[in-house]
């Protein structure tokens, strides 16, 4: 109730009339547009995302069931890490169509490297547009093919040539385990990656962004899994789009793939033995 007071009061401080409340009422979910799920335990320092899998799968499974019976028109955003399993398991328990639930994904990732690219050529953030699809984790993708500054294909700028790729995508990778290790959390980043996808949702604005979204043949026949890919997203939800990557980045991203989609294989069996023996 707190937390609420205080929420209304930052949204009036901004000139937003808004009311605030609070429940603990699976059944008000009923109605809603969108369904931000945060529900979990958070990564602790040194610790790998996947790590929290079965875990998290365990949390986030009664929510997507509950989510599914009290508000099936709804859109479900998943946050909770490892984001692209956490996204499978709310997709499967929830019952619910892969265009209505997505996850964070690469979204802040490639947000991330968007600013290293950015300083490195010293032009404004909103020159330079890149993506990162894949694991939101170890096996991420930096799409280099397709990053572009002004509109013009980073490989023909000189400045190129002396750009640390490897190093960039290290500290995109890094950048989470160092926030929570100096501050104990990631909040503002991941907070305003959030409130982006919230509104391109409510204002229909059929953007497309990178996000951890279920596939089946969009990228080179790559698929059946829940990953970061370019999808278009509005009102009806989170439609993957067809791209084609170069070769070394289409190997990357089949690795990625066959990566997650083992660790959801082995988390729905287990989930499974859970609950039969339960």
């Amino acid at each position: 109730m707190a937390l609420s007071r205080d929420l209304t009061d930052s949204c009036a401080a901004r000139g937003i009339g808004m009311n605030i409340t609070w429940s603990t009422s699976p059944a008000d979910y009923a109605g809603s547009d969108v369904i931000v799920v945060v529900s979990g335990v958070p990564r602790k320092e040194g610790q790998d995302r996947t790590d929290l899998a079965l875990e998290n799968a365990q949390v986030v499974a009664p929510i997507a069931e509950q989510i599914g019976a009290y508000a099936p028109g709804s859109i479900i955003l998943m946050i909770t890490n490892p984001v692209d399993v956490m996204t499978a398991v709310a997709l499967h328990y929830s019952g619910m169509e892969p265009r209505q639930v997505f996850g964070l994904g690469t979204h802040l990732d490639s947000m991330r490297l968007k600013v290293l690219i950015a300083r490195h050529f010293q032009v404004h953030v909103s020159e330079v547009h890149t993506r990162i699809i894949g694991e939101h984790g170890e096996s991420m993708v930096p799409l280099w093919s397709a990053t572009t500054i002004g509109g013009i294909r980073i490989s023909n700028l000189p400045a190129f040539l002396d750009l640390p790729m490897d190093e960039m995508v290290e500290r995109v990778k890094n950048t989470g385990s160092f926030i929570i290790k100096n501050s104990g959390a990631t909040i503002y980043g991941p907070g305003d990656a959030i409130a982006t996808l919230v509104q391109t949702i409510l204002g229909n604005e059929n953007r497309i962004l990178t996000v951890s979204s279920y596939i089946k043949s969009e990228v080179h026949d790559i698929g059946d899994t829940c990953i970061g890919v370019p999808a278009r997203i509005s009102r009806d939800g989170v439609v993957p789009v067809s791209i084609r990557i170069e070769g070394s980045e289409q190997a990357a991203f089949r690795a990625s793939v066959e990566k997650i989609r083992a660790i959801t294989r082995d988390v729905f069996e287990k989930m499974d033995e859970l609950r039969s023996s339960g």
